[in-house]
């Protein structure tokens, strides 16, 4: 009796440990650090996706990682599994994109997490959650640091960009939203939803230096020139943007867009929520949800001039760019050729669903790696000159 007794108990207790050890790996594949590894991709130029991308609406491509090809009209390649789920499964708002082609790693953040993928295998290494969340973050140039902000608090955190370790926090009470690294990778720019101050930390000592400003308003989304030199900002209740001198600290001027109006807005409550240059530094797009439109100005002379606009399927809440700047991605999924200012090509994923997010970068594959990484933010990569 007794011995029976002791036998069920043991039984009971490996079927706890074998439920237990099911359960866990349930739990990480449902990350899909179990999934099988990704084929590389052929040698060409990609443009990665990452969704939800606009708020956490499913319809616009799903959750994942979306991946295009540039040279054959972007047609949809395939979707990588990706993390930033809650609680009951649901994914999270996907907040912002990042890459190294030096490390070969890729970073998403959502509304509470970092995650950080594999770009070679599609692999999940790790994710992370951070006290006060998440919002759109940056990497250094060299691929081992992020800059990654609370979301809409206090402080923006420095990140081991191998572990997802903090580094350091550097506390601007700006409410945390936007970051760039400098191309230069010394300087990083902070903005915040709540000032109307852009902040400016070293990049390497993890202190603040300085601040830009103060502009008209809060800052929304931003971009900086190849020689940071100057700053383009958005800023609440203007259609259009204004500029900052990085040398100076000054802001310089108000460009108003003309022969459009502001008027109501599906996200983000301001006209113009996204602005990049081109990446000869040539060119300075800007987004107009009220109008669907993007308006196109000349960034070679100061301040910039207006000089055409293009009609897109939706309402823009963000810009960038190719590497090579051949093409311009707002987030309504239309791609624009630059030279003919004509959409050639609209996003559309596995199922013929049209895409849309606010979170991508360009990926170019070569001898079987990615060898070259864009940027979210549309920053300029050489000096257009004024």
């Amino acid at each position: 009796m007794r011995a029976g007794i002791v036998f069920l108990t043991r039984l009971s207790r490996l079927i706890v440990l074998i439920w237990s050890a099911v359960s866990v790996i349930g739990f990480v594949a449902s990350f899909g650090l179990c999934a099988e590894p990704q084929a590389a991709l052929p040698d060409g130029r990609y443009l990665y996706v990452a969704v939800p991308g606009i708020r956490n609406y499913l319809e616009y491509g799903g959750h994942g990682l979306l991946v295009f090809d540039i040279d054959h009209e972007h047609r949809f390649v395939r979707r990588i599994p990706t993390a930033g789920l809650d609680e009951s499964g649901k994914p999270l708002n996907v907040k912002g994109i990042c890459a190294s082609q030096r490390t070969y790693r890729l970073y998403i953040s959502t509304l509470r997490h970092l995650q950080c993928l594999d770009l070679v295998t599609g692999k999940l290494l790790w994710q992370r959650e951070y006290a006060g969340g998440c919002d759109r973050m940056a990497i250094s140039p060299d691929g081992l640091t992020i800059y990654l902000p609370s979301q809409e608090g206090p402080h923006w955190h420095a990140v081991d960009a191998a572990t997802g370790d903090i580094v350091a926090t550097l506390i601007t009470n700006s409410g945390a939203h936007n970051t760039i690294f400098g191309p230069g990778g010394n300087k990083v720019y902070l903005a915040g939803l709540k000032s109307s101050w852009l902040f400016v930390a070293d990049g390497r000592k993890h202190e603040l230096i300085g601040k830009v400003g103060p502009f008209s308003a809060a800052i929304r989304p931003f971009t900086v020139d190849a020689e940071e030199k100057y700053v383009y900002v958005n800023v609440n209740d203007l259609l259009g943007f204004e500029v900052g001198d990085l040398q100076t600290g000054q802001m310089l001027h108000r460009v108003e867009v003309q022969g459009f109006s502001k008027g109501p807005v599906k996200r983000h409550g301001c006209p113009s929520h996204g602005i990049g240059l081109s990446p000869d530094g040539r060119e300075l797009w800007v987004t107009d949800a009220a109008n669907s439109r993007v308006h196109i100005f000349d960034a070679t002379v100061m301040p910039p001039r207006q000089v055409t606009s293009i009609e897109l399927r939706d309402q823009p809440g963000w810009i960038t760019f190719s590497i090579e700047g051949q093409y311009a991605y707002p987030s309504t999924g239309d791609v624009i050729d630059v030279a003919t200012r004509r959409i050639v090509a609209h996003l559309t994923d596995e199922t013929g669903a049209g895409v849309q997010s606010e979170k991508m970068i360009p990926v170019y594959w070569q001898g079987g790696l990615p060898r070259q990484v864009g940027d979210q933010f549309g920053v300029g990569r050489t000096a257009a000159g004024h």
